[in-house]
């Protein structure tokens, strides 16, 4: 834990107790504030209770007398509107901050030398948060990973010499970090996502570009245009940039030809890595996670060979393009964190011949973007609210069934893919949707698929992670 010693003697409100809530809240009481906690769900008040915090209903507190509102990602600061509490706050002048800001102010205080990676993006974010911390342990190095991805950043040891923070943000977490300042800032890309709580696309680009404005250096994606723009205006600053080009090259950074990860400096290039060295990290969009970690890793001080060593040992990430088993010619494949229609086309360019499960609640935009893969597609299997739009979508290009459950998509997608003669087969999960109409989270509706997998393939023929 990360005791938040900068707010030590002030009163602070703190609404949203799940897992990066009571984090905040126990991080905050053990550095000697008072703290006050509030959920508008029962259970989790009472949870937080028997861990030993002050529950007390915020709507009957006098937010005059707060020196902060905490509030957890997941609750709305703007848009669709603001939760109550915001409005509270903003009534009172109380500033309203997120568990990466308090990581912020901790370091700025106690280790302000403390290497900080940030990384943000639509796509790609958690397998290059992963990425970048794996080759630092492999190569030794002391890492602290955390953030949007698995533990709650102040759940993580504290900064200090030669320990290196790597934290996943996504754009509600940003959009609480006004002091956010890494070390390392990167940008991955940007496309349509999460405007419920943001309201446009460009309020969304300019929450994510905050990241990498108070960074030392930035690495950003160039293959967007919104990216794109963010990398001019980070190189007018005179401030140290990578950028990283894989559908359109650039003339100083990193970028993808034939499969290697080049290093170019107007016109004269370096093969600095085979990409099928690296068997987790499959596809044009492993390409960009690759990059980024190797720009971000060499700022840590690694070396180019300790770097490539850590990039083909990088063992992938559950619930990612994670390949879960395999029965004869027929490759099973759990994407479920595919939540929107530009990270299932990934999985769709990494595989030739598809039996498609997808659907849920979706996004804006729906599947239309994706026509261009369609003809990759053999068969699709439609689940969730999205049901009805994503088979209007594929009419007359790719034949579509339309299901109840997610159990009963994949086991009509397996014994299709069986009767297939094709010699490689992808039975995948990619939803292109979020999970919320039939699951808690994208989470547990891969260990659905998981299960659904397991279930309906002979143990005798399978092989991959049973686990």
């Amino acid at each position: 834990m990360i005791p938040i010693t900068t707010l030590a003697g002030k009163r602070v409100a703190v609404f949203g107790l799940g897992g990066s809530g009571l984090s905040t809240a126990s991080a905050l009481a053990a550095g000697s504030a008072d703290v006050l906690v509030w959920d508008d769900n029962d259970g989790r008040v009472k949870a937080a209770e028997d861990a030993g915090l002050k529950a007390q209903n915020l709507r009957h507190v006098d937010f005059s007398t707060l020196d902060a509102l905490v509030l957890a990602p997941g609750v709305p600061l703007t848009h669709p509107q603001p939760h109550w509490t915001v409005d509270l706050a903003n009534a009172a002048g109380v500033e309203i901050i997120g568990d990466i800001e308090l990581f912020c102010r901790e370091r700025a205080a106690l280790a302000p030398g403390c290497p900080f990676v940030a990384i943000t993006g639509t796509n790609g974010k958690s397998t290059t948060t992963a990425l970048i911390a794996h080759i630092l342990k492999q190569a030794d190095r002391s890492v602290e990973m955390g953030g949007n991805i698995g533990t709650a950043i102040l759940s993580l040891k504290s900064a200090a010499p030669g320990r290196i923070h790597v934290v996943e943000c996504s754009s509600y977490q940003i959009d609480l970090a006004p002091s956010l300042a890494p070390s390392v800032g990167i940008l991955l890309n940007i496309s349509p996502d999460h405007l419920d709580r943001h309201g446009t696309i460009e309020n969304y680009a300019a929450i994510k570009a905050r990241l990498i404005t108070n960074s030392d250096a930035a690495i950003v994606g160039t293959d967007d245009r919104f990216s794109a723009k963010v990398a001019d205006n980070v190189e007018a600053s005179s401030r140290e940039l990578t950028r990283i080009g894989i559908r359109n090259p650039v003339s100083r950074g990193l970028m993808l030809r034939a499969g290697w990860l080049l290093e170019t400096v107007d016109g004269t290039e370096q093969k600095l890595f085979a990409l099928n060295k690296a068997p987790n990290l499959r596809g044009a969009h492993n390409a960009q996670n690759a990059a980024a970690a190797f720009a971000a890793c060499r700022y840590c001080g690694l070396k180019d060979a300790e770097i490539v060593s850590g990039l083909e040992s990088f063992p992938g990430l559950v619930h990612r393009m994670e390949t879960i088993a395999q029965e004869g010619r027929v490759r099973l494949v759990n994407d479920t964190k595919a939540t929107n229609a530009d990270a299932a086309e990934r999985a769709l360019l990494s595989f030739d011949h598809i039996y498609w499960i997808a659907g849920g609640v979706p996004k804006s935009g729906g599947i239309a973007g994706l026509a261009d893969h369609f003809p990759r597609i053999a068969k699709a299997y439609l689940i969730g609210e999205a049901r009805d739009e994503f088979a209007a979508t594929l009419n007359g290009y790719v034949p579509a069934e339309l299901f109840d459950s997610l159990e009963e998509a994949t086991a009509a997608a397996i014994k299709d893919a069986r009767n297939d003669t094709a010699a490689d087969i992808t039975v995948l999960l990619s939803p292109a949707c979020a999970s919320f109409d039939q699951f808690s989270n994208f989470e547990q509706r891969g260990e659905a698929f998981r299960a659904a997998v397991f279930s309906n393939l002979s143990r005798n023929e399978m092989h991959g992670d049973q686990s």
